[in-house]
């Protein structure tokens, strides 16, 4: 049966001696992915790459299969995919640098304390007040976003404000 007119799909369907495409596939996708995983450092995108490579081999399984290495085959065209994801990611990464501003502004004293006072709050505390003042959220949305009740919410933002307002005072004390 074809596909396309050139494509073993079936397995088990074609010339004696030959093995299937699935279980080519299956043979050597695993350690295929381990090997560009250590080239590129990101398992993602390893999985993407090895999964195109076996993509355009799937379209020339025909004629992959009178080589006597298919695998080098398509080892080869995923080196060549991730080299050429990483000189894309290099080029974006080139051009956004020159996007950014060249110079920015520090940010202000009262900027990093919040910043710091907002790292000391629980985990649910800080999420509430970001997501309150900063984010503009309703209680409402908070509570619905969180799985929890209104009023949890609002306790939350209290507890919030108020270890808040400790730790900014006791900063202003020590200044002075």
């Amino acid at each position: 049966m074809r596909d396309g007119g050139d494509l073993d799909v079936v397995p088990g369907f074609g010339p004696p001696g030959q093995t299937s495409f699935e279980e080519f596939y299956a043979a050597n996708f695993h350690s295929l992915t381990i090997q560009v995983y250590a080239y590129t450092r990101d398992l993602g995108g390893a999985q993407d790459v090895v999964q195109e490579a076996f993509c355009r081999a799937l379209a020339r399984w025909t004629k992959l299969t009178e080589y006597d290495d298919p695998s080098a085959w398509v080892r080869r065209v995923a080196w060549n995919l991730a080299t050429s994801r990483w000189r894309r990611a290099k080029t974006a990464a080139l051009f956004l640098k020159q996007q950014r501003p060249e110079h920015v502004a520090e940010p202000s004293p009262d900027r990093v304390a919040l910043a710091r006072a907002l790292a000391t709050l629980k985990p649910d505390h800080r999420r509430a007040v970001i997501l309150h003042y900063l984010a503009d959220l309703p209680v409402a949305e908070i509570a619905r976003q969180e799985n929890v009740s209104d009023n949890t919410v609002k306790s939350w933002l209290h507890r919030g404000r108020a270890a808040l307002a400790a730790q900014l005072t006791d900063k202003e004390a020590d200044r002075a």
